[in-house]
């Protein structure tokens, strides 16, 4: 167990979004950014930090993108959590090839492919050592993977959230429309909410709220962020 400002991290919950593995593409996988993104998760269980994961799918597809070309919303999310089982084996395949055993959780039952999600045993895994990977958000229609990593992170007990995106701070608005914006180095949970700031969507941000868990925004372009801001390195946003 680490312990990092007062916090003590056994476990942690890492959100990956889709477009991360897609690299330089507009669409899909690239393998050098998934090779890139398994090191990321090497560098930290060799800590001896505990790893669950989950893996967004817009990348491949978006629910909301459905309506469209006329899906209804329900089925095009739907079709977003499949996604996300798609790139939670390209991630297992990836890790597993590095020497790090991982299974994949899936919400929604698919047993010839992947585990389904059993609160105790996604725990057994994660207490063995194992990389547990989360794919299909919540199963349910409406809410978002960063809602299912609110959820899976408290089912679990993990001690913080790290979301690992493709910029380094929250800002005050976005710095790709305005060069003046400025990073925020900590934020409250309610404060994320009524300045509608696009860390998390409301549900997940109101989830870690009402249970004190703290969320972490990183960059995951940079190398060994996350363990090194697991061993105290003054990177990212805090929101808590």
């Amino acid at each position: 167990m680490i312990e990092l400002n007062g916090l003590k991290i056994k476990r942690v919950l890492l959100k990956l979004s889709g477009e991360a593995l897609a690299g330089s593409r507009d669409f899909g996988i690239e393998a050098q950014t998934l090779d890139f993104v398994a090191e990321q998760i090497d560098s930290v269980i060799k800590l001896g930090v505990e790893v669950a994961i989950v893996v967004g799918g817009g990348n491949i597809f978006r629910g909301i993108q459905g309506s469209d070309v006329g899906i209804d919303r329900s089925t095009g999310d739907h079709m977003g959590m499949l996604a996300t089982v798609i790139n939670s084996l390209a991630l297992q395949n990836t890790l597993e090839k590095k020497g790090i055993h991982t299974r994949v959780q899936s919400a929604i039952r698919m047993e010839q492919v992947v585990e389904p999600y059993i609160k105790r045993k996604a725990t057994r895994h994660l207490e063995k050592g194992r990389v547990v990977i989360f794919a299909s958000g919540t199963g349910n229609p409406y809410f978002s993977t960063d809602t299912a990593a609110a959820l899976r992170a408290m089912e679990v007990g993990a001690n913080i959230l790290i979301k690992a995106t493709n910029v380094d701070y929250v800002y005050d608005s976005d710095p790709r429309e305005n060069k003046d914006a400025k990073k925020i180095k900590e934020i409250s949970y309610i404060d994320v909410l009524n300045k509608n700031l696009k860390v998390m969507d409301s549900t997940a941000i109101s989830l870690c709220m009402d249970n004190k868990l703290p969320i972490q925004i990183l960059s995951l372009q940079e190398k060994n962020s996350i363990a090194d801001f697991i061993q105290g390195k003054d990177l990212g946003t805090r929101v808590s």
